[in-house]
């Protein structure tokens, strides 16, 4: 499962020995935006939120995980909190957000699992330093293997948007596989964010 994938490439959720991944995260990293003025440089901090979207068969969404709901009712889904900074002191290496799926123990009603990204500013992707995304086989502390990776800050594409699709996992034959998107949309809001994913990618 060591692949980097490409936009738009689905994988199945298996390990190298066979095995169904039954766990995966989400990783989030960003700057501040350093600000030049007549003073010196000033760090402007960004708000980026990453989510979670549960949709049942008929794409009705059942749960919500972002910042201001932190886990699934039956805590399968969990958010490590909300980051409203980023890194004000350069990269640390570390996720700023990031959201552990335990596929184990998802209602047995919830066919997709969406991941999303809003910058809940307005800031422009284009301008936030090193702000970047892993989805990866592992814990919030131990990453095993990534097997999706989004450049954001050094890919045109996503400059001039505050809203992306990073990917859904997605239940086929009782079986969860990954589709990986890494599309940015038009949309300022959560809200519609979650309509997006709804009309396009489930």
């Amino acid at each position: 499962m060591a692949i980097n994938l490409q936009k738009g490439q689905r994988i199945n959720l298996k390990k190298e020995n066979g095995a169904e991944l039954s766990q995966a995260c989400v990783g989030i990293n960003w700057g501040a935006i350093e600000k030049k003025g007549f003073f010196g440089t000033k760090k402007e901090a960004v708000d980026l939120d990453g989510s979670c979207i549960l949709y049942d068969s008929n794409k009705n969404v059942t749960e919500v995980i972002y910042f201001g709901n932190l886990k699934s009712r039956n805590g399968s889904v969990r958010h490590s909190g909300d980051d409203l900074t980023g890194d004000v002191n350069g990269d640390d290496g570390l996720d700023n957000e990031v959201i552990t799926v335990d596929f184990s123990q998802l209602e047995p009603n919830v066919e997709h699992v969406a991941m999303v990204l809003n910058s809940y500013r307005g800031q422009d992707f284009g301008t936030i330093p090193f702000a970047s995304i892993r989805i990866y086989e592992g814990t919030p502390t131990n990453v095993r293997e990534v097997f999706a990776k989004y450049d954001i800050a050094n890919d045109a594409s996503f400059s001039g948007h505050v809203a992306m699709v990073m990917g859904v996992f997605y239940k086929r034959n009782g079986e969860w596989k990954f589709n990986a998107i890494g599309d940015p949309t038009a949309d300022k809001k959560l809200e519609q964010t979650i309509q997006t994913v709804q009309m396009n990618y489930l």
